[in-house]
């Protein structure tokens, strides 16, 4: 079972390999089982380690989760609550932790994709640094285009959760299946996406910026784009989470996948309150 997304390619048991790096836990083997899929059977990964050995479940992937998704939270409410408002003297403590929160989350999230064993106290360093970002970054937004009784964030956090639910149950009621090619194009819009995002900052840098990180024409269709991305991201996170507990994956990877879904989650709102942002600027 290849994976074209970046967060679980490096995962052993998503792809169906043994694990050679020096993890206590035994190797992935093979066995066959019926597709679940349709069209006959396959071979498909599957844990094959002792049965004392904790397995992924769901239940450790919501506690993971909830653990990262938590800490997003806590941090971003001290960031609002301990920093200075946007346009005062002392409002470059703000900003800086806003740049601090945004580089330092993409460096650990680049970090974390690419890391053949996950490691849970990365997740959480991951989990810190996207706090002080969605904090700092709420509260200028808030400050930039808010009616001052933040209802714009309230609206952005409303959303998120509505979009996670709905996505959620479309998967699950309409029985979605996602399929290699799917995955492919999704993944490639999305590295595709962030690759012209980063050239912006760039170009940006030298006054040449052509609006696709701003808040007018360009920057509104670039984040409704960003955010139909992120529901199709959230549908790979759903399968792939599936497939790691058919695969019968160790408790450990649980933080991969709570890693994956804390991306596309923090994703969605950060491209939701741009949206309404721009929408209350017009």
């Amino acid at each position: 079972m290849q994976s074209s997304n970046p967060v679980f390619r490096r995962s052993e048991g998503f792809n169906g390999k043994s694990t050679t790096s020096g993890m206590s836990y035994p190797a992935y083997g093979t066995q066959t089982r019926t597709d679940p899929y349709g069209g006959g059977r396959q071979d498909a990964p599957v844990y094959t380690g002792p049965s004392t050995d904790a397995r992924m479940t769901i239940d450790s992937v919501v506690q993971k989760s909830g653990i990262t998704l938590g800490l997003v939270v806590l941090v971003a409410a001290a960031t609002w609550f301990l920093t200075p408002a946007p346009g005062s003297l002392d409002a470059g403590v703000l900003y800086l932790l806003l740049m601090v929160g945004a580089f330092g989350g993409f460096a650990l999230s680049m970090v974390n994709s690419f890391k053949r064993v996950i490691s849970p106290g990365l997740v959480i360093a991951y989990a810190v640094l996207e706090g002080l970002f969605v904090g700092a970054f709420s509260k200028v937004i808030d400050g930039s285009f808010g009616d001052g009784e933040h209802g714009i964030v309230v609206g952005a956090v409303a959303g998120t959760f509505a979009a996670v639910a709905g996505t959620l149950a479309a998967y699950k009621f309409f029985n979605i299946r996602v399929t290699p090619t799917f995955r492919k194009w999704v993944v490639g819009a999305m590295l595709g996406f962030v690759a012209v995002a980063l050239l912006d900052v760039v170009l940006g840098l030298f006054g040449s910026s052509f609006g696709f990180n701003g808040f007018g024409p360009m920057g509104l269709l670039s984040s409704v784009i960003g955010l139909g991305l992120g529901v199709l991201m959230l549908i790979l996170d759903f399968d792939f989470v599936e497939r790691g507990i058919e695969a019968g994956l160790p408790e450990r990877e649980s933080w991969r996948a709570a890693f994956g879904l804390t991306v596309t989650i923090i994703w969605i709102y950060v491209e939701l309150l741009r949206i309404l942002a721009i929408l209350r600027g017009d």
